[in-house]
């Protein structure tokens, strides 16, 4: 057992702004401090499901989680409408129309390079004339299906992530002969990103543009105070002798998991309903789909198009729903959206010790110059399941539709976009291109100054990408997103379910939804 005096937040954190990556940029909830030590929720069961969350210990201390879809990154509610096109400039040029909006590039300083990139490309020649069409994110796949449907469809599209484009397979142009035709030098990326684009049936649908590899951010300060050294920063190193496994990880998490008294979930006098730091935390990664590619990737959609359930992620939902409700290392519904844990951006707190989640965090997590109270943090790689690692990936790029009936100009647009060092600056991206990388994470140092990560993690994490996806499409999406949406908030919300029971009727809901689609 570890016992050690906490204390106490004496102020509130600074409103967490972001730009996120791949899927939007939404600003982050305020993390604020709790009135005292005793204002965590108790996780006691709640009645009804799925959107039902554990009553807190008081009324006025935890407010209940929302039923919403979970977000990859924060969203953004910015809307906007851009149409750049002008007749008399394009001339007699060859028109490739650029399409922005199921991704990132929605905010002001976004638009603003945006259009000064797509300027520099028409002022560069004289036989293409680049467009540029920008819609708000939350009507963006509306949009875009309607044009579809109308014939007005654009030429490329992006930046856009895997999420982004799901509701679209099938509808963009495989670049394969373009690559060969163009003597596009495909040794500047990481081979297995490039790989990840490769679609059976559709071919290479995109080249690398931006990459979020994941992996766990951990407090320093926390591990230094239980006594208990770093987590691993290589694959393949042990920890304090041990393969450094999720069960590894389950160990120290609850070392690094503490009540108001001090004592940690190891301890016989541990106190569930009132913890005030937790071992582990899937920041903004509770999603099932997520939870379960920790330990491995999979998909719900097996060759015959019909609903699988990998039964690695089967094991992973029971072992993270037991770290919520057996052994409470890592937090509920009810603690993640507290005022103790910010409100769902838990690991800015102060208050997790480690967190797994994506590159793109460092968008929300407040430098030590700005009263951060993670000050002294780095990053470590993830465990592994069965002896293999898995990092699921993030990754934005562009695309360019199977309709086009401009290929090799829109490629030329293509490859000016994807290698534009004024929008990787503004996306907040770390470039795909490994000799433009080193200049991104010099920018990160300075941001975070004195804490210097060890950046070599993220660039590892990159050979361990989930293939499938995470993310990848489903048929029915939208109706099968929700579906999945709130099994994952009833897991997080409610006590003493069964899993191997609410999996199978999981699996039968998703097969009805799945077949409405056949």
């Amino acid at each position: 057992m570890v016992k050690r005096t906490m204390s106490l937040l004496t102020f509130a954190l600074l409103l967490a702004t972001l730009l996120a990556a791949c899927g939007g940029s939404p600003a982050t909830p305020a993390a604020q401090a709790p009135a005292a030590v005793t204002t965590a929720p108790a996780p006691a069961e709640a009645t009804k499901a799925p959107d039902a969350t554990p009553a807190p210990a008081e009324a006025t201390k935890a407010p209940e989680p929302t039923k919403s879809a979970e977000p990859t990154m924060p969203p953004t509610n910015t809307p906007v409408a851009v149409d750049t096109f002008d007749a008399a400039a394009a001339g007699s040029r060859t028109v490739v129309k650029w399409f922005v909006g199921l991704g990132t590039g929605g905010n002001p300083e976004q638009i603003k390079t945006e259009k000064s990139v797509v300027d520099t490309f028409n002022q560069s020649q004289d036989k293409i004339y680049l467009s540029l069409q920008i819609v708000d994110n939350t009507v963006a796949y509306t949009t875009l299906a309607t044009q579809i449907a109308a014939g007005n469809v654009p030429d490329i599209v992006g930046p856009v992530g895997t999420a982004g484009r799901n509701g679209f397979s099938g509808q963009f142009l495989d670049m394969t002969d373009l690559i060969k035709k163009n003597n596009v030098d495909l040794s500047v990326y990481e081979q297995a990103v490039v790989d990840s684009y490769n679609y059976p049936g559709q071919g290479q649908i995109g080249l690398p543009f931006a990459v979020y590899p994941s992996f766990i951010y951990f407090n320093k300060d926390l591990f230094d105070e239980a006594g208990v050294a770093y987590p691993p920063q290589k694959f393949g190193e042990k920890y304090e002798g041990k393969e450094w496994s999720w069960d590894t990880l389950r160990e120290l998490s609850m070392k690094l998991t503490v009540d108001d008294k001090g004592n940690d979930a190891t301890s016989a006098d541990f106190n569930p309903d009132k913890i005030i730091q937790f071992g582990y935390e899937a920041q903004w990664g509770t999603d099932p789909r997520a939870i379960g590619t920790q330990f491995g990737a999979g998909t719900f959609v097996d060759k015959d198009g019909k609903t699988a359930v990998p039964p690695q992620w089967v094991k992973a939902w029971q072992f993270f729903y037991d770290a919520m409700w057996k052994d409470h290392w890592m937090p509920t519904e009810a603690y993640r959206n507290s005022d103790l844990l910010g409100k769902g951006n838990t690991f800015n707190t102060g208050k997790i010790a480690m967190a797994y989640t994506h590159l793109w965090y460092t968008c929300c997590i407040d430098p030590v110059s700005k009263n951060g109270l993670a000050k002294n943090w780095d990053i470590a790689v993830v465990p592994s399941y069965e002896g293999k690692p898995t990092a699921k990936l993030h990754a934005d790029t562009f695309v360019i539709m199977k309709t086009t009936k401009h290929p090799d100009e829109a490629f030329q647009a293509y490859l000016y976009l994807i290698k534009n060092t004024d929008l990787f600056k503004v996306y907040g991206a770390l470039p795909a291109i490994k000799s433009m990388q080193a200049d991104y994470f010099k920018s990160l140092d300075e941001k975070f100054a004195p804490i210097k990560a060890d950046w070599q993690v993220a660039l590892d994490s990159l050979a361990y990408p989930d293939v499938p996806n995470h993310e990848e499409d489903l048929p029915n999406f939208l109706k099968a997103k929700q579906a999945i949406t709130d099994y994952g908030t009833l897991m997080r919300s409610k006590a003493g379910l069964d899993i191997t029971t609410e999996t199978t009727k999981f699996q039968e809901q998703l097969s009805g939804i799945f077949a409405e689609k056949q």
